[in-house]
């Protein structure tokens, strides 16, 4: 059964969706991130001139979430960029074209805005994450990724 076609509308996130996101993720991570998703809404909600992170809603229940954020100039770029920084479909649904339908909606939108890019970040073990997001248009960037423990930074040469 396609939920594209069968009943799922796609909405800005509102604060009311809290609970909703945490129950949806904590069987998918094992963990309450009640306060990343707080924050996560808070910033989509309040930090922002422009809202962008969507629920997706089936026969009115929240079944689906996409947050995220435009970045302005990020890492030596003059341009807006979109960023996404997850994309949540509860278990039930998995598999039904909600993400889908999150993501052809987000791309609408941002186009609709005049944004032109949009990245996202897939885990380098979650190969059904990356063929998802690619079906969507992603690609990797040619830009390298550095990261650097802050426990105990390098030694002076």
């Amino acid at each position: 059964m396609d939920l594209v076609s069968d009943g799922v509308t796609v909405r800005l996130l509102t604060e009311r969706d809290l609970d909703r996101l945490v129950r949806m993720d904590e069987p998918l991570t094992g963990r309450n991130r009640s306060v990343w998703y707080e924050r996560r809404l808070r910033r989509a909600l309040h930090e922002t001139d422009i809202r962008i992170s969507l629920g997706a809603e089936h026969d009115g229940t929240l079944v689906g979430a996409l947050l995220g954020s435009l970045l302005y100039g990020e890492f030596g770029q003059p341009e807006p960029v979109a960023q996404i920084d997850t994309i949540l479909v509860d278990e039930a649904f998995a598999g039904r074209g909600v993400g889908t339908a999150l993501v052809d909606q987000l791309l609408r939108n941002l186009g609709a805005l005049g944004i032109e890019r949009v990245r996202t970040e897939v885990g380098w073990e979650e190969h059904e994450l990356a063929r998802f997001r690619g079906r969507r248009g992603f690609a990797p960037l040619p830009r390298l990724v550095l990261e650097a423990s802050v426990v105990a930074p390098p030694e002076r040469e």
